[in-house]
This record gives C-alpha cells, structure tokens and sequence, in this order.
C-alpha cells in the first residue's frame, strides 16, 4: 500500500499502532503522504469514520499532520520516530557545533556538592511522604526570582525545562488547543507541542524577542490559547526580551488574561542581560529556569513558579507519576548556588566572544548570520536540512562550543 509497507488493522487503535509502527521502523519515512482516509478504509474493508480516528489519534502523538485536501503525512520530525534517524551527521573535517552543549570548561565541579550532599543525607537520608521541594532549594530559587522581579508564586521542580513546558501545558490544555511558539524556534519544543496533540502557531521574532502584533495575531486570530516565550538566549536567534519589548508585549497579554504564559529562562547564569519577565497579566504563568546551561545539562533540574494554580496542578499531577524529582539533586544545585560556583559575567563574556568571532567569521566568507546573547548564532536558512547536507565538505571552524541552528515552526 505504501511501497513495501501495508498499514493494517480492523480497529482505529490497530490501524493507528501500524502506521506508528512503520515509521518507528523508517518504512514510513518523515514527509511521506498516507493514502486518503477513504482509500485506506476501502483497502481495509473498514468504515471511513474508523480511519478517520485513526488518523486524529496519531495527530494527537506528533506521529502525522494534516493539510485539508493535501491529504495526511507523516510529520517532518515525528515522535515516533529516533532523533538520530533524522540526524544529519558533520562530514570528515567538519566541527560540529550544533548540539547546544555548554562548555565543559565552563561549568562548575560537582564534587564537594555532591560529598556535603551526600554527608548530610547519610544523617537523614529522604523517605516518602515528605514535601516534593526541597526547602532550600526552594528559598534560594525564591530569591532568585525576587531579584529579577518575577512576581510572587510558590516552587516548584520538574526534570529540565522541557518537562516542565510538557506538564504545564498539559494540566491546562486539550489536544487541538492552538499554542503559539517562537519562529524561528527551538526544535525540541516544536516536536513536543505537536507530540501533546496541540497545534502549534508561530510567532515572529526579532533580536528584542517575540515581535507584539505577531502575539496578539496568534491569540486573535490564530486562537492561541497560550503562549511561549525564551526571555533571553532565544534558541536558535539569541533574541533577549528588552524591557521596551517587555513592556509591549505585556500591554498585549493585559488584553488577554486567559491566555497560559510560560516563559522559558533557561539563560538564567550564561547571560548578562537582565531579565524583563512578562508575568503578572494573565491569570495563569508559569517562569522556568533550568540549570543545564549554567551548572551542568546532566543535573537535570529546573526550578519554577507561578500562580497558585497552575503549580499546584503540576505537582499534584507529579505526585502521581515520578513523585518528586531527587533530593539529591535539588540540594546538589542549593549547594551550587549558595557557594556562588557560577559567575554569570565570565560565563557571558566566554560565550559571547565565541559567538560574535563565529558572526564575524561566517561574514567573511559571505554567510549571514546573528546572535544577541547565550551560546547559539543563527544563521537564516530556509532548509536546515538541506543547507548541512549540501553544505561543503571542507569547512572547519575552530570556535566551539557554540550552537549553530536554523529553524522555523
């Protein structure tokens, strides 16, 4: 039916496991059009209606996008299917310098945190039924959001940044909610958005962030029912929400108090802009930042908060699942902060002479490219794909880390 592949199934929970089940192999590859729903139907000797759920089931896991009358295919980066499968790999004498990794040089030893840590937890080591957040951790991630004027909201931790976009969004959205995301955008949110079952709708970007009328269109006429927002060392442009921009796009989200902000820090301890966070007019938000960049991607923590709500519902929900995320690991990261093992202004110096030598060095050879803050330099093309596949083989650079990365949602 589909080369040497056939979708099979009597049932629109098999025929959905069959079509996942081939591009999880890459007999159905990324972009490849499925047969009609009626076609398919006919094929199978089952009622359209059944397809027609099949097909709405695997929207809703990231697997396939639908485009009217263009028919049903399967996604460019399905949920599905092996990020390495899609990866496209540096030929011979090429850096890599794409993967986003923080410079090892960069971040802090872990070893006296990790003793004290583990001197204090011999004493009183952690059980069950004690309180998910760790009070340290808490107080001093509380303080931290005092400092760059967060507005005022209980802690909450979550594995990484991404798992808390994933948990936020899904204790206040419904599969086919509209979401609007950064585009250009970070790849790994733009395949979650459509794994969740939401519909993702860009947003303009420019070096200050999120463009305004492009926020208020989404919300409008897009129906976005929330939005997204890097505050500083946007990936992949570098953006940083000014405290101009800041103040617009505030206005805009005043307009609409029942739109979801989630704002996304991740360059919390790599940056040296301040931050202008956009919380505080909206009923519900929710500010994240993660410690992978500054402390370690390995940590796997990120600390939160927001409305009473929102964080309330995410914890409970997370008590149903992992519990709690490690102690350890939150009294790891209080014991990093408290000693001050990270000094944001070397931190940024480092990077930012990296990605503005890199700028410059691509300008030489003809190539545009940009980046504002935080490791990433972006350089604009249509087909990421295609321009690294097609890319010359002969290239090297010599200014890593820094992460080069192109995209759009």
């Amino acid at each position: 039916m589909l080369g040497e592949y056939r979708i099979e199934g009597r049932r629109a929970s098999d025929i959905a496991v069959s079509v996942e089940r081939g591009v999880r192999l890459g007999a159905l590859e990324p972009g490849q059009l499925l047969p009609p729903m009626r076609e398919l139907a006919t094929a199978l000797g089952v009622n359209p209606n059944t397809v027609a759920a099949a097909y709405r089931t695997l929207r809703e896991r990231g697997v396939i996008e639908t485009d009217g009358r263009r028919g049903s295919r399967v996604r460019p980066r399905p949920a599905t299917t092996a990020r390495g499968s899609i990866r496209v790999e540096a030929p011979a004498g090429v850096r890599d310098v794409s993967d986003g990794s923080p410079d090892p040089a960069l971040l802090p030893a872990l070893g006296e945190a990790f003793a004290e840590v583990a001197r204090r937890y011999a004493e009183r080591p952690g059980i069950y039924g004690e309180a998910p957040v760790d009070e340290e951790f808490a107080r001093l991630a509380r303080a931290a959001f005092d400092a760059d004027g967060v507005p005022d909201g209980p802690i909450g931790v979550t594995s990484g940044s991404l798992d808390a976009v994933e948990r936020v969004l899904a204790v206040h959205l419904r599969p086919g909610d509209a979401v609007a995301v950064e585009d250009p955008g970070w790849g790994s949110l733009l395949d979650l958005v459509p794994a969740l079952g939401l519909r993702p709708v860009p947003m303009a970007v420019d070096d200050e962030g999120p463009r305004p009328e492009a926020v208020d269109r989404a919300i409008t006429e897009d129906g976005a029912r929330a939005v997204i927002v890097t505050d500083r060392a946007q990936n992949p442009t570098g953006a940083c929400v000014t405290a101009a921009r800041a103040e617009e796009l505030r206005r805009v989200l005043a307009r609409h108090p029942g739109v979801l902000l989630v704002e996304d820090d991740h360059g919390h301890g790599i940056v040296a802009q301040p931050l202008h966070p956009l919380a505080g007019d909206t009923d519900h938000w929710v500010l994240i930042r993660s410690v992978a960049k500054a402390y370690g991607p390995d940590l796997r923590i990120a600390a939160f908060t927001g409305d009473a709500e929102t964080v309330d519902r995410v914890l409970g929900r997370q008590r149903l699942g992992p519990g709690w995320v490690s102690k350890l690991l939150q009294r790891t990261v209080a014991h990093l902060w408290a000693a001050d093992t990270v000094d944001p202004a070397v931190v940024s110096r480092a990077y930012g002479k990296r990605r503005d030598g890199l700028v410059r060095a691509l300008a030489r050879r003809g190539v545009e490219a940009r980046g504002r803050s935080g490791m990433n330099v972006w350089i604009p093309v249509p087909d990421e794909t295609g321009a690294v596949a097609g890319g010359p083989g002969t290239g090297r650079t010599s200014v890593p880390p820094v992460s080069v990365r192109s995209g759009s949602a």
